[in-house]
């Protein structure tokens, strides 16, 4: 990202983060809440609001641990409301007395007052209709159905492009479209410097962003709170944010956006009901506001004289300005009906030219000239016109500003552009720049910061978790690398980096990274499968038991934890208590693909049957697991099903394709079916994957020899002996070499050094001795398994 925090749209940031937490605990969404609060947390660990969001997500997630973790300050840096959580994560893990502590400590603090991400709100009832299709598609993914999953989840980001969950069950199918298609760029914001300046950039945009009276990922009060809302009307604009022009819709024309809220936390200090819905104007009347300003005047609808009026309707106006900048300055909404809703001048007579003057407003005469809407009548309807009359510069574009808090007004295009309505001759031109516009303009420019931070960090994630899905490590690395600072050392990050490394097979890289993420996270649970069989690989015995028994402590009913411990069982060959580890986690979790995997690699050296069961076991709970189609290649190799095999490992290579082992894998089958010519191209291909990667570079080797090309061959087993010195079959397969083309002093060199690695292979040298030039024994027989 190119733009990181600053101070002046931090309080913009916590106000839209607060609320997109929030809407997605509301909806079960517990992945997603976790998300963005720990983005929250990451931009500044000393916010008590954000530390309080990301431990609600935790607790709402069902890991109190790691809530309690975050809450559990030294007495001097905590907040009453750190103790009022610490006491929710005790007493959930059963420590009561520590519980009764904590809400002790929050009574004595005789002004403690919620923070914003605590405070009183409300929220919808029933679901909207993004979140029935995001559990629609998470209830069809675990259920082996991925057609249906995938259809779901395209429909959830439809609806709402923020359900973070969508977008990981789209990654976990395999089918992500381009970051492009889902999230469109966007331009920078542009702050509005004068009413003079508004005016091209406004005609020049055909199309406008459409606004709710609350920020982008505020939802407005007529949908009780809830965030993920699909309006049921039959024009919506594009989904965009800022004035900067035409926009793409990010899948569709459905989506929406939202304008700027009136204050930083506001939302989160009051109930939500308190905000008023634009949708439900018409029908509960005009609600209050908290203005900026501390001075006071009337409210617009109060029974009083002419003048009192014409000041609450000047007053109304000026809370629309700091309450929506963007309506007030530049020309959003268009009517609905396609009428041109003008006021008489008998009404603008009445408002008084002096107030016109003192707002910095500018009258059209072609705008007064017209009749007012036959629906507005009374004093509301009076006030309403001349609320209306200061924001109509251009002719035809513009309904009353009461009625764009009608749904049809805020989500449709009126027939006549703005680009086609001509600027009043009769006019006068802007008169000042007043300091409340200034204030105006930069709340709105800060909100518009805020809204494209979020969304332009929301897309390098997203492009990150693609690449990853997809198994492109390096683009993968690559998109992390353009995160802030501040998120690059946060948990989740990390996690990501360490799974890419250990993709790649750069264990040493990926354990340094998941050391990163156990440190941020000592509590964490998730990725910690993949960390476990990373120490099986590296041999970490020690740490391997010592991170089973604390994930056993964490949550002994975690699929993890039972992984981990198999692993270590396996790790020291226990191969029956191995099993009896990953059947446990296979009952905790049926999902948990990586289980059944696990256990039909234990089974492979004892029972081919039982080892094939599972990984078809584990292919019915993630069509996607190449670990699961390697085992079944494995497994019909041994079996001597070659052509079975060969098609195995080449769907684990198709979803996995920067696998040089999976490509070796392919290569041995191919050669197998005396293909020597394909296996080499195969060969070739994983050695430029992974030019360190031992083990395809030897089976080059092998076939390089065994198809008389002596030189490229020892040139391998060369490189590989500089490597790894102490591998027998290395020095076997050199001292052969070297015998073949008639170096007998280095062949005898090589078996001198076999002699000393491997002291029970005797009986190979002498047959090795006795074998006669370009006869040799076999590939099999000097191989020690």
């Amino acid at each position: 990202m190119q733009q990181e925090t600053s101070p002046t749209f931090l309080p913009f940031l916590s106000q839209r983060f607060g609320t997109l937490v929030w809407s997605c605990i509301d909806a079960d969404l517990h992945k997603s809440a976790i998300f963005y609060a720990e983005r929250y947390f990451a931009l500044d660990q000393e916010n008590h609001d954000a530390r309080h969001l990301y431990a609600t997500a935790m607790l709402r997630a069902g890991q109190p641990h790691s809530a309690l973790h975050l809450v559990n300050l030294p007495q001097d840096q905590r907040c009453s409301g750190c103790s009022e959580l610490k006491a929710k994560c005790c007493s959930l893990l059963g420590r009561h007395r520590q519980a009764r502590e904590a809400l002790e400590d929050s009574l004595r603090d005789p002004a403690y007052a919620p923070s914003p991400s605590i405070g009183p709100r409300s929220a919808r009832a029933f679901p909207e209709e993004a979140i029935l299709h995001c559990r629609s598609g998470l209830a069809a993914l675990k259920g082996n159905l991925p057609e249906h999953a995938r259809t779901s989840f395209r429909q959830s980001l439809v609806l709402n492009p923020m359900i973070w969950e969508a977008f990981e069950g789209l990654c976990s199918l395999g089918s992500v479209p381009d970051i492009e298609e889902l999230f469109p760029s966007r331009p920078s914001p542009i702050k509005r410097t004068s009413p003079e300046e508004l005016l091209p950039s406004t005609r020049a945009a055909p199309t406008v962003p459409v606004a709710t009276g609350a920020g982008f990922f505020t939802p407005d009060m007529g949908n009780a709170g809830n965030l993920f809302r699909r309006p049921d009307f039959a024009h919506l604009q594009p989904f965009r944010m800022g004035p900067s022009g035409p926009r793409d819709s990010l899948v569709t024309n459905e989506s929406i956006s939202y304008a700027p809220e009136i204050s930083v936390l506001q939302a989160h200090h009051r109930p939500r009901a308190a905000v008023r819905a634009l949708s439900s104007a018409d029908e509960t009347g005009p609600a209050t506001k908290k203005l900026r300003s501390s001075s006071t005047r009337p409210r617009l609808g109060e029974a009083a004289p002419k003048a009192s009026k014409v000041a609450a309707a000047d007053d109304g106006r000026s809370k629309k300005a700091r309450a929506r900048p963007a309506l007030t300055l530049v020309n959003l909404f268009s009517s609905s009906a396609g009428q041109p809703a003008a006021t008489s001048s008998r009404n603008a007579a009445a408002g008084g030219s002096k107030i016109e003057r003192d707002s910095g407003t500018r009258r059209s005469a072609r705008l007064m000239s017209g009749g007012s809407k036959a629906s507005l009548t009374g004093k509301l309807a009076g006030a309403r016109d001349r609320r209306r009359q200061p924001a109509r510069t251009l002719s035809h574009s513009t309904d009353s500003d009461m009625d764009d808090d009608r749904p049809e007004a805020a989500y449709s295009q009126s027939p006549h552009s703005i680009t086609q309505s001509p600027r009043s001759e009769a006019s006068p031109a802007p008169s000042n720049w007043t300091a409340s516009h200034e204030q105006a303009a930069q709340d709105a420019y800060d909100s518009e910061l805020a809204d494209q931070y979020i969304y332009d960090l929301m897309r390098l994630f997203a492009s990150a978790t693609r690449a990853l899905a997809l198994y492109d490590t390096r683009l993968c690395m690559e998109e992390l690398d353009k995160l802030p600072h501040v998120h690059q050392r946060s948990a989740y990050v990390m996690a990501m980096v360490g799974r890419a490394h250990y993709e790649r097979t750069d264990y040493t890289s990926a354990e340094r990274a998941f050391q990163a993420v156990r440190a941020l996270e000592p509590y964490r649970l998730w990725d910690m499968e993949v960390y476990s069989t990373l120490l099986w690989h590296l041999q970490r015995t020690v740490q391997l038991s010592f991170l089973a028994q604390e994930l056993l402590s964490i949550d002994p009913r975690s699929p993890q934890a039972w992984i981990a411990i198999g692993n270590t069982f396996s790790l020291q060959k226990e191969r029956a208590q191995a099993l009896t580890c990953f059947r446990r986690a296979q009952q905790l979790d049926p999902s948990c693909a990586y289980a059944f995997t696990l256990a039909g690699h234990e089974f492979i050296e004892d029972d081919l049957d039982k080892a094939v069961l599972s990984f078809q076991m584990a292919l019915r709970a993630d069509a996607r697991h190449y670990n699961a189609w390697y085992g079944l290649g494995t497994c019909y190799l041994r079996m001597s099903k070659i052509r079975m095999a060969e098609y195995h490992y080449r769907k684990a290579a198709e979803i996995h394709p920067n696998n040089a082992v999976l490509l070796g894998c392919v290569g041995m089958a191919v050669e197998r079916r005396a293909d020597r010519r394909g296996a080499l191209a195969l060969f070739d291909e994983a050695v430029r994957l992974s030019p360190e990667n031992a083990l395809v570079r030897y089976r080059r080797a092998k076939l390089l020899i065994a198809m008389k090309r002596y030189e490229p061959g020892i040139q391998d087993l060369e490189t590989l002996l500089s490597s790894s010195p102490e591998e027998a079959n290395v020095i076997f397969q050199l001292a052969r070499a070297y015998r073949l083309v008639g170096n007998e002093v280095k062949s005898a060199q090589m078996l001198a050094v076999a002699r000393d690695v491997s002291p029970k292979s005797v009986n190979k040298i002498k047959k090795l001795m006795e074998t006669v030039k370009d006869e040799g024994a076999g590939d099999e027989e000097m191989d020690e398994g």
